[in-house]
């Protein structure tokens, strides 16, 4: 039975280049245009002024009420990533950083190596979570394509550029440090090191270039400190944009809002590292494809900061893991309800009631990525994966496209 058969109306719609491409960047497109039309792309103020700040050697981490509302975040590196963006006016400056973030994310995906079938059904499923993602101007998508780019980069044996994006990424929003979860997969380990080490010290250095050494270094105990208090705030938040991840889901449902996030965190990371007992099959195509779904989903899913726009990052992660199941409707039906309860949750499809009275209030967004979650390290830990013979004897530098089984 072949892949049309198989997946019906969404093999159908996958097939079209066009409609792919349409989708991913038209919505991605009308949902940053509808915000900046309104004047509403705060975080785009926000992210503009580090680059400004930094040349001027202001602060990093307080507020500028005159300028935006809330805070910076990101590590002092991000000036240079802003900088392209910065000098041009600041609506065309929105567009085009969303712009680029979706374009980043799209090439990541593509640069996968699954069939360009697979691909497209990916890139299909999750353009409508783009498309509110986009609206927020934050840096997920680039942070989703960076832990992307790291997996494919490692099992190509580019260790150079794989440790590129691990340092970008954790520099930034800290998030990219999940890469590191595909170390074990690299043919030349040391060299992924030394590249690490080597990447660290020129990210490190490289906003030194327009302000100053010691204004830098005093940057990163302020974002330490900034980054300690906001998980402190949003543990004991009220708030309904924060901690929409699997602690701030049981606090909600369960009315425990007293509940320290790692009563969570601290069995998530014990099961995170069973999934290395099965390291003998780190050649396996499939093994490593699971280990990048729970890597990509783990920092959303178990970070106090997960806002719904972090989940672009956790819902690729989905996507592939659905491409590599057989296609039974138990399968289908449960990727239907996944991609509803993410994507939809937070629009307006499912009311506006229901958004501010049931998917907003109890987190509803992490419900089934906890649950696929955990199914992913029960596939692994009881390697489920191998569901066909496909263990490479030695390290290759380019893997197969895996098909649809």
């Amino acid at each position: 039975m072949d892949m049309r058969e198989k997946r019906n109306v969404l093999t159908y719609l996958a097939e079209k280049e066009w409609l792919i491409m349409s989708l991913w960047f038209g919505l991605s497109f009308i949902g940053a245009f509808m915000e900046v039309s309104r004047n509403n792309f705060n975080n785009y103020r926000i992210f503009r002024d580090v680059f400004f700040h930094v040349i001027h050697q202001q602060p990093l981490y307080i507020p500028y009420p005159a300028d935006y509302y809330d805070v910076n975040l990101y590590g002092p590196v991000f000036s240079i990533v802003i900088a392209p963006f910065a000098g041009l006016e600041i609506h065309l400056g929105a567009m085009l950083w969303s712009l680029t973030g979706s374009a980043v994310l799209f090439y990541a995906i593509r640069q996968l190596p699954l069939l360009r079938l697979q691909q497209n059904i990916i890139l299909l499923l999750c353009s409508m979570e783009l498309m509110g993602a986009s609206s927020w101007f934050q840096m997920n998508q680039f942070i989703g394509a960076f832990v992307i780019l790291t997996f494919t980069n490692t099992i190509k044996g580019k260790e150079h550029r794989a440790a590129f994006f691990i340092v970008l990424g954790t520099l930034t929003k800290f998030y990219g440090i999940v890469g590191l979860a595909f170390f074990f997969f690299s043919p030349n380990p040391r060299r992924f090191i030394g590249y690490l080490f080597l990447w660290g010290a020129v990210m490190f250095a490289l906003p030194m270039v327009i302000s100053s050494p010691q204004y830098i270094i005093q940057c990163y105990f302020d974002w330490y400190a900034a980054l300690v208090h906001k998980n402190e705030l949003n543990e004991g938040a009220n708030t309904l944009f924060q901690d929409i991840s699997a602690g701030g889901f049981i606090k909600r449902v369960f009315h425990l809002p007293g509940m320290s996030n790692n009563v969570v965190l601290i069995p998530a990371v014990v099961l995170f590292f069973l999934q290395y007992t099965r390291l003998k099959d780190r050649y396996n195509s499939r093994y490593r494809f699971y280990i990048l779904c729970s890597t990509l989903i783990f920092p959303v899913l178990f970070s106090t900061s997960s806002e719904s726009p972090t989940y672009i990052i956790a819902i690729p992660a989905v996507c592939i893991w659905y491409v590599l199941q057989p296609s039974t409707r138990q399968n289908n039906i449960f990727m239907f309800f996944v991609i509803f309860l993410i994507s939809f949750s937070h629009s307006d499809i499912l009311t506006p009631w229901v958004r501010k009275n049931i998917s907003m209030p109890y987190a509803v967004k992490a419900l089934p990525c906890l649950v696929l979650w955990l199914v992913i390290v029960y596939q692994i830990y009881t390697r489920k994966y191998l569901l066909k013979k496909d263990v490479s004897p030695a390290p290759v530098k380019d893997l197969e496209p895996v098909p649809v089984l």
